[in-house]
């Protein structure tokens, strides 16, 4: 049986593609930003400094990935990095949850795993996050530099942190694409 797209789709898929392509091309001006965060990482890490990463939802999938390509391989053999994704530990996350309340979810961790030195890297698409929000400036408190990986306009998370990527972009789908895009970035740059 031979199966033919509907015209509709065709031209909803074709206006996906266009807004995608756009995103990407204005990604272009964020390559300082994005070198600037992949620096204080470097600095963290060749000090002994772990990564820790926090995201909700699609920016949770996207911490378990960065971590998972640090602590594995990106494209080439190297010593493993140390790199956490804050959520994937559900017993922690729903302990914290339950005594303190979802917004303390990250900063306790960061309160109880962060050292000086450390990086944390927070990623929100609408950069307004509570959670992310107060895992930043836990992070502060104990002496870790901040990245955010955000959207729209940053949000409050754009001022709260030491180096900021913001994706300009209104939909939730093509800031999330192009976070995945600066992550393996980054993953190229801590590869070397």
């Amino acid at each position: 049986m031979e199966f033919t797209a509907a015209p509709d789709h065709l031209t909803l898929l074709a206006h996906d593609l266009a807004e995608a392509q756009g995103a990407f091309a204005d990604a272009s001006a964020l390559l300082p930003a994005i070198a600037q965060a992949a620096a204080l990482m470097e600095e963290s890490l060749l000090q002994g400094g772990a990564l820790l990463i926090c995201g909700n939802g699609g920016s949770a999938a996207d911490a378990q990935h960065f971590a998972a390509e640090l602590t594995g391989r990106f494209e080439r053999e190297r010593p493993g990095k140390r790199a956490i994704a804050l959520h994937a530990d559900t017993s922690a996350l729903t302990a914290i949850g339950n005594d303190y309340g979802f917004e303390q979810v990250f900063a306790r961790q960061v309160e109880a795993l962060g050292r000086p030195g450390d990086c944390l890297i927070a990623i929100s698409t609408s950069g307004n996050s509570p959670n992310v929000c107060r895992a930043v400036e836990e992070a502060h408190k104990g002496g870790l530099q901040t990245i955010g990986l955000l959207g729209r306009d940053g949000g409050a998370l754009a001022s709260m942190c030491h180096a900021a990527v913001t994706v300009p972009h209104e939909r939730t789908a093509r800031i999330q694409e192009v976070h995945g895009f600066i992550i393996h970035c980054w993953c190229a740059l801590l590869d070397r």
